[in-house]
């Protein structure tokens, strides 16, 4: 079956107090979005790329690609109002069965091994969803004044790419959008509860947000170039 990805790169960059949104900040000599690409190309180059950008930008981003010499080939859509109906639009360019990953634009530390175990799991299992645990003790705010300690082991952290047997999250995004879909997996559930399948993330995979991630992120890309080496 057909693999596909859609990375939706919806930041403005306003955290950085920049006016690029951060999906196209330089990050060792290259656009965020463009490591992210380049990412999903290196696990599989036959792979079917599809990027969501607002309407406003897609004129800029065909121009970077032109700037830099960017030819992984890949669609773009225009997003939509809030993240669910950008993937919706995403989702609309999918014409045959297969396996779609979900993903931040601004995860560019995806790492192969990672987005092998997802869609493995997924073509297997219907969905998969990489995740890391806490390892900060953790409390949960009461109200104003009062909070306990909570057990870390009861929780995880929810990453991206989130994969999907094709015919499962096409059906899941036909319903009507509600405030309670924060992820993708949680637009599955609502029509499938204790469906989601959890694997093994990676914990470099960082959503860039502050300028402090992108030191970060700068500062893993020198050692794995250096590792390669």
């Amino acid at each position: 079956m057909q693999n596909y990805v859609i990375i939706v790169a919806g930041g403005q960059g306003s955290r950085f107090k920049s006016e690029i949104p951060k999906q196209f900040i330089n990050l060792n000599g290259l656009p965020v979005l463009m490591h992210t690409i380049s990412a999903f190309f290196s696990y599989q180059n036959s792979i079917e790329i599809i990027v969501v950008l607002p309407k406003e930008q897609l004129k800029y981003w065909k121009s970077m690609c032109s700037d830099y010499q960017f030819h992984i080939k890949h669609q773009i859509v225009s997003g939509g109002s809030t993240r669910f109906y950008s993937v919706k639009n995403g989702l609309s360019l999918i014409k045959t069965e297969g396996v779609v990953g979900i993903h931040d634009g601004v995860r560019p530390l995806i790492d192969v091994e990672t987005i092998s175990r997802c869609y493995q799991l997924a073509d297997k299992e219907g969905n998969a969803i990489p995740m890391v645990s806490p390892v900060d003790s953790m409390r949960e705010i009461l109200d104003d004044s009062s909070n306990i300690y909570t057990d870390r082991q009861k929780y995880c952290l929810i990453q991206t790419p989130q994969v999907f047997k094709t015919e499962l999250i096409l059906k899941a995004f036909e319903q009507e959008y509600n405030v309670s879909f924060t992820d993708d997996a949680s637009v599955l559930e609502a029509i499938m509860p204790g469906a989601i399948n959890l694997v093994e993330g990676n914990r470099q995979n960082i959503k860039i947000t502050t300028p402090e991630d992108l030191i970060y992120a700068e500062a893993i890309l020198n050692n794995r170039r250096m590792y390669d080496q």
